[in-house]
Formats: C-alpha cells, sequence, structure tokens
C-alpha cells in the first residue's frame, strides 16, 4: 500500500476491523517512513457493477468517482461527510439491486441530486450544472426557477395547528 502522505511502499497495520455493513476490511495503516497513518478498506472483488453513459458506453461503478463530484459540488458548504457518504451508499446500493447489474447514468444522477437536493440548494445548482450540462444560461435559469419554485411552495404550505 502507498502512504498518501509521502509515497512509501511500506506500511504497518495497526488496526483491523469489519465495516459496519459487514461488506469490508477497514484498516489503520501507519506509513514506515513518514509514520502519518491513513485508513484503507478492503472489499471482495466480484463481477463490477456497471453504469451505463449517455453515449452508451459502459464504465464499472467507482464509488470514488461519485464522492469526488459530491465533494466538488459541496465545498465550502455546510453539509456533513457523513451525509454524502449515505448519498453515496444510496447510490452504490441502486447500481447493486439492478437485476441486470447495471444502471443508466442519468438513473444515478437523479437519485443523488434528490438526495444532495435536501441537504444543500447550493451543492445541488453546482452538481446539477455539472451533471445536466447546461447547454446555454436559459437552461440554467430554469433550472433555478424550478429549485425557487419548489422552495416557495414548501413554504407556502399550510402548516397544522399544534395539539395541546
Amino acid at each position: 500500500m502507498k502512504c498518501p502522505f509521502c509515497g512509501f511502499l511500506n506500511d504497518k497495520v495497526v488496526d483491523s476491523r469489519e465495516s459496519k455493513e459487514a461488506d469490508a476490511i477497514r484498516r489503520r495503516r501507519e506509513c514506515l517512513k513518514c509514520e502519518k497513518r491513513f485508513t484503507t478498506y478492503e472489499r471482495i472483488d466480484e463481477i463490477p457493477y456497471m453504469v451505463v453513459k449517455k453515449d452508451g458506453r459502459r464504465e464499472k461503478f467507482e464509488r470514488q468517482k461519485v464522492l469526488n463530484g459530491l465533494l466538488r459540488a459541496c465545498e465550502k458548504r455546510p453539509v456533513p461527510m457523513s451525509k454524502l457518504e449515505q448519498i453515496v451508499n444510496d447510490a452504490e446500493s441502486f447500481v447493486i439491486e439492478s437485476a441486470e447489474r447495471e444502471r443508466k447514468t442519468t438513473e444515478i444522477g437523479e437519485l443523488i441530486m434528490n438526495r444532495l437536493r435536501k441537504y444543500d440548494k447550493v451543492a445541488y445548482v453546482r452538481f446539477a450544472s455539472v451533471y445536466l450540462d447546461f447547454k446555454d444560461v436559459k437552461e440554467f435559469m430554469d433550472e433555478l426557477k424550478d429549485l425557487m419554485k419548489s422552495k416557495e411552495t414548501a413554504e407556502t404550505r399550510p402548516r397544522t395547528a399544534a395539539k395541546t
């Protein structure tokens, strides 16, 4: 395992345990050169789950790719890492539940956008602007107007009186 801090190839395992879902082994490692610690996860290598891109190409589903996109969208936003991890878990579960072992990226993107929209509107717009690949400002503005309409609808909905 290569150290993410200094690139040294030798480390020692300090702690090992099963993940909460019991589908991976979590290992805390310490670099033998810089002595910094980092975490790795081991998963069983199975038949890969695939995603079908917009142009029809198939690629292996990658959790880290989804997480990287979410991290970019949520940069400098108050979205906890635990929420991002949950979105990635939901996306991965969605792919795994497919009988054909594959899902379209449009379906996965919709799921991610719907989850992200609940947590942070700015992060949602950032993600949507990349994912939906707006062709011009009008498309972008239409999406913002829809977002504002849904917010206004939620705010003007009558609230039920509290029972006393």
